[in-house]
């Protein structure tokens, strides 16, 4: 029987990995570079810029790609025209297999963005060019591999590392298909979005889908007392510190999904 000593490095391990990437992913690529709901000077800037690099390792994704792809996202959600709706696909698979597509064409710059759409974005090409390496991924699944072979007390574990490997397209694949398909909503709005309650807050604050594509600018996700935005917290906190100006937002028109 495995104790609960054995566990614990392989378990600490996953939630740091788990919670650090899914942060990442809403602060820096959802929040600020694809809607710009805060400031950051460029210190900071750069250095969650490398935090979204360190946390999301294998599964790294750029964040002028990411925030191209977001905002088409918005502009057509659940639509033809969406690059990730469950509503255009019969599983959560192809439609990120769909979203990869259209995400490495924009990588690649064999996809430009609408004009609309080309508002600022963070950008650090040196960086981008080490992170999206092939070389660079292996080396990742290789580390998280090795941490498995030196700590996981049974083979059963093992079964975790895809989760590694994979983790910013699962947390994109969880919002997208739960966030346009189950759950209660606030606002009629011209979507399919929803809130997805109590999962919400494996994915600190991304699943209030529904409330998100109501306020699109908004950085508090939660709209209603039983809600709650774990995220925003964190940005409340950045806005405290000096860190990030939660009153300079702007980078997208504050228009509303109606």
């Amino acid at each position: 029987m495995l104790s609960s000593s054995s566990v614990l490095p392989i378990v600490c391990f996953f939630l740091v990995h788990w919670w650090g990437s899914v942060l990442m992913q809403t602060i820096f690529l959802h929040r600020y570079a694809s809607h710009g709901m805060f400031r950051l000077s460029r210190p900071w800037e750069r250095t969650f810029y490398l935090l979204t690099y360190l946390f999301q390792g294998s599964s790294y994704l750029v964040p002028r790609a990411y925030a191209y792809l977001h905002r088409a996202h918005h502009a057509y959600s659940d639509t033809e025209k969406d690059p990730h709706t469950p509503h255009r696909f019969s599983n959560a698979l192809s439609m990120m297999l769909e979203t990869k597509r259209e995400y490495a064409a924009l990588v690649q710059e064999k996809l430009q963005p609408e004009a609309r759409f080309q508002t600022y974005v963070p950008t650090w090409p040196a960086l981008d060019r080490v992170a999206d390496s092939t070389e660079s991924r292996v080396a990742w699944v290789v580390l998280y591999t090795l941490f498995y072979v030196a700590f996981a007390p049974h083979w059963a574990f093992f079964l975790l590392l895809p989760v590694h490997f994979l983790m910013g397209p699962i947390h994109g694949a969880i919002v997208n298909w739960a966030g346009h398909k189950y759950g209660y909503r606030n606002f009629a709005t011209r979507d399919q979005s929803r809130n997805v309650l109590p999962w919400d807050v494996v994915t600190l604050g991304e699943l209030f889908q529904n409330n998100h594509h109501r306020h699109g600018q908004a950085p508090n996700f939660a709209q209603r007392a039983f809600e709650w935005d774990p995220a925003y917290g964190f940005i409340r906190l950045l806005g405290m510190l000096g860190i990030a100006d939660l009153s300079a937002k702007g980078q997208l028109q504050n228009e509303e999904n109606e």
